[in-house]
């Protein structure tokens, strides 16, 4: 690759980085609907030339924002199994689990989608992908014959972002190492039974 090559390269990336970067600052003070290309790029300080060189529009940058989330949250979710040629949930340590992780790291841009009106597209596409992985790269081999691999991918990955959503919701309460800990026991935990607490009809 040649030294013109490497510097054009370079200045596309820097150029995205902030159309991204200029489009999620908008969002935290206004509706996507409301934005419009000149706002973002005299945010970026860059001009519509560039941004048409990149995008087609600001919806394909906020795809390409939601694109480079999914793709570091795959990354995420397979650093556990990635390097094993059988992966046993339940010796899973806790620590290996670098999902939390990622959302912490990116937890302003998280915050920033969740009170937008593009959420529902973000937990669509992250959930797209995460089915799509869980059926290619995982397999089961004593699984019961009776339960439905589909359906227990699209359990277990509702129970997954569920809980994820609700802790950026709580505006990150918890460490990430105490998410951690605490799914690990989660997909552990097996009651038998439960106490039921029976009131009567007068209380």
């Amino acid at each position: 690759m040649s030294e013109i090559t490497k510097k054009t390269d370079r200045r596309i990336v820097r150029s995205k980085i902030a159309l991204r970067e200029a489009l999620l600052a908008l969002m935290s003070q206004k509706p996507f609907t409301s934005i419009s290309i000149t706002e973002i790029v005299e945010f970026a300080n860059y001009n519509r030339g560039t941004f048409y060189a990149n995008y087609e529009s600001k919806e394909d940058l906020l795809d390409d924002i939601i694109a480079n989330l999914t793709e570091q949250l795959l990354q995420s979710f397979r650093a556990p199994y990635e390097h094993v040629e059988v992966f046993r949930i339940q010796e899973l340590p806790a620590k290996s689990v670098m999902i939390f992780d990622h959302f912490f790291q990116n937890s302003t841009i998280y915050t920033t989608l969740m009170k937008s009106e593009v959420l529902h597209k973000l937990k669509e596409t992250m959930f797209s992908a995460l089915k799509k992985i869980t059926q290619e790269e995982l397999v089961y081999p004593d699984q019961d014959k009776e339960i439905d691999h589909e359906l227990l991918s699209i359990y277990s990955i509702h129970a997954l972002l569920g809980l994820i959503f609700h802790w950026i919701e709580s505006e990150f309460k918890y460490s990430p190492s105490y998410m951690q800990d605490q799914l690990i026991r989660l997909i552990n935990w097996r009651p038998a039974s439960a106490k039921t607490v029976v009131r009567s009809s007068h209380d």
